[in-house]
């Protein structure tokens, strides 16, 4: 090894958690203790003279008591610098970055209305929020709407595609209250950020104008860590409108008002432009990276080398055992000599439930895939009630009806009253039922078919067919449409003779399947490790179940999706609530 590079390391060296040197203080105490403790334990030194005990006592065990409480001492020093610590090199460790994040407080008044940006104002402030949706690099994003009030549209979010949902319901009816209040918009942005355990973030108002209020607003919210920015709304020259109650009024923008409150919002004011340049000027397309964390995405750690201590530290406490020390260090030795196997780190580090986990999961895997019987044999490795219950699912999908019955039992003796595996287990009972049926049907089959074939053969006293050896074409086609004739007479009578017991087991297997449903409608049940349910069940489903549930599926498309009258009685309730409170007005 270099010595440069030693001598470079021990002047590195220095101590993590160097306040457990204190307790080096205490070894002289502990000396002290150890020492009268000594003297007490005999009690010849209070009745004999000092000078007259080597004469007196055995010097058998001088040796080993000189020895031990400096083998002690030497103990409780390594374990106290390996508490502290030492360390002398640094490991590069990539650092987790904190993206701040951002929230954006829509104007939804009536003014925003306005055609000064054709075709409104509302419809160019939509798509500007597409974009930065759809452009954003990151972090979190929440959506507020204000008029007379501010509501939460979408609270703090990684997925921006969620928040995109509601661009298209935002409209200045869902409002409760007509105004252009941004002050409150900006105090319910900081309060969304504050809730949400952010430090630190950006809070962007899409409005014309910002009043006294705002502009105060902004000046709070910026000393709680949160800068405030501005995007203005519409043009210079303005237009006219119609607000709620029906009257004209003139809206502008006031692009005074907007850089004031984003100079004391300590933030940045851009007009909306029909390209990407006032989010680049504000910055929102790239968060920052909060100031607690820092910029870096990598950097380095000095590395706990406090582990080193441990062996020897563990070899001086076998001295501790009074007797046979010597052998079960020769132990120790022989063990750290025998070649062991590696181990998994999977069955090794892994719980026991994280273990039947993974199993689970690998089974579901195999189901996906077609795998049945791989699939049934990773659910048995896991027992456990939704393993047991899996496992008759791919056991039924592989034809094996009894053992899939066998799972479905183990899985209710463990979770009793398991509504799914009990309507599965019907349902499978029914499909062996069928295929007995339909079994017991074939042999039937069979035997008529050989009886019949024992009446067409020649009997004694019988013309043999094959006595003609050349017979006409009318013959033929006459025997050949008795024979026909005769089949179709006796599979009538199969069919009708097995119909009773075909249409009870299918009543049987359509009841069982109802149930199943119904139960799984009313439960909703879409845990991870029961994947594999829906897909049986639809595997099991008869073409008049299938027509219904596509009939079901196609109402439900049907039902009218309104996320504008969700929000409109969200923001009413909520409007309502406040109002209740004394925190708005009428």
């Amino acid at each position: 090894m270099n010595p440069a590079a030693l001598l470079q390391d021990f002047a590195a060296l220095h101590f993590l958690r160097p306040w457990w040197l204190c307790a080096l203080v205490l070894l002289p105490v502990l000396a002290w203790w150890w020492r009268r403790r000594q003297r007490e334990s005999s009690a010849w030194h209070a009745f004999v003279d000092p000078h007259l005990l080597p004469q007196l006592l055995e010097s058998r065990g001088d040796r080993r008591s000189r020895v031990a409480p400096w083998l002690a001492a030497l103990g409780y020093l390594l374990a106290v610098l390996a508490l502290a610590g030492p360390s002398w090199r640094r490991s590069e460790q990539p650092l987790w970055q904190s993206q701040t994040p951002l929230v954006v407080a829509l104007d939804l008044s009536s003014a925003s209305l306005a055609a000064d940006l054709p075709p409104s104002r509302l419809a160019q402030a939509r798509a500007k929020l597409a974009t930065l949706l759809r452009e954003r690099n990151g972090g979190q994003i929440g959506l507020v709407a204000f008029a007379g009030d501010a509501f939460t549209v979408a609270p703090l979010t990684d997925d921006a595609a969620n928040v995109a949902l509601y661009l298209d319901a935002l409209q200045p009816d869902v409002m409760p209250r007509d105004g252009q209040r941004a002050s409150e918009a900006i105090e319910w942005s900081a309060r969304l950020l504050k809730r949400a355990g952010a430090r630190s973030g950006d809070i962007v108002v899409l409005t014309d104008h910002a009043d006294d209020a705002a502009i105060n607003a902004a000046s709070e919210a910026v000393a709680g860590g949160y800068p405030v920015s501005a995007l203005g709304l519409g043009t210079e020259a303005g237009t006219v409108y119609r607000r709620v109650d029906g009257s004209i009024a003139n809206a502008r923008l006031d692009s005074a008002s907007l850089r004031k409150l984003a100079a004391n919002g300590n933030g940045g004011y851009a007009a909306l432009s029909g390209d990407d340049s006032d989010l680049h000027a504000l910055g929102v397309l790239e968060p920052r990276t909060s100031d607690e964390v820092g910029g870096t995405g990598s950097g380095f750690t000095w590395r706990d080398e406090g582990f080193w201590l441990l062996p020897p530290l563990m070899l001086l406490a076998l001295f501790a055992f009074r007797r046979r020390t010597g052998g079960t260090l020769v132990l120790v030795l022989l063990c750290a000599g025998f070649p062991l196997h590696s181990a998994h780190a999977q069955g090794v580090w892994r719980r026991p439930d994280q273990t039947e986990y993974a199993r689970i999961q690998r089974g579901n895997e195999a189901y996906r895939k077609g795998d049945f019987k791989a699939a049934a044999q990773q659910y048995d490795d896991a027992d456990t009630a939704t393993a047991h219950y899996n496992r008759g699912n791919a056991l039924a999908k592989a034809g094996q009806y009894q053992q899939a019955i066998d799972a479905y039992n183990e899985a209710l003796r463990r979770q009793p009253g398991m509504a799914d595996a009990i309507a599965n287990k019907r349902a499978v009972e029914a499909a062996m039922k069928r295929k007995q049926s339909q079994s017991s049907q074939g042999n039937q089959q069979q035997k008529s078919q050989g009886d019949q074939d024992g009446q067409s053969q020649p009997q004694s006293g019988q013309p043999s067919q094959s006595r003609n050896p050349q017979p006409n074409d009318q013959q033929q086609q006459s025997s050949k449409q008795d024979v026909q004739q005769q089949k179709n007479q006796q599979q009538q009578a199969q069919d009708t003779q097995a119909k009773p017991q075909d249409a009870k087991a299918q009543q049987q297997a359509d009841q069982a399947q109802r149930e199943r449903m119904q139960r799984a409608l009313e439960q909703a049940r879409k845990q991870d490790g029961k994947q594999p349910t829906q897909e049986a069940a639809r595997a099991r489903e008869t073409p008049e179940q299938r027509e219904r549930r596509l009939a079901n599926e196609a109402w439900l498309k049907r039902v009218p999706d309104d996320p504008g009258g969700l929000l409109r009685a969200k923001f009413r309730l909520e409007y309502e609530r406040r109002v209740s409170q004394g925190r708005a007005e009428e």
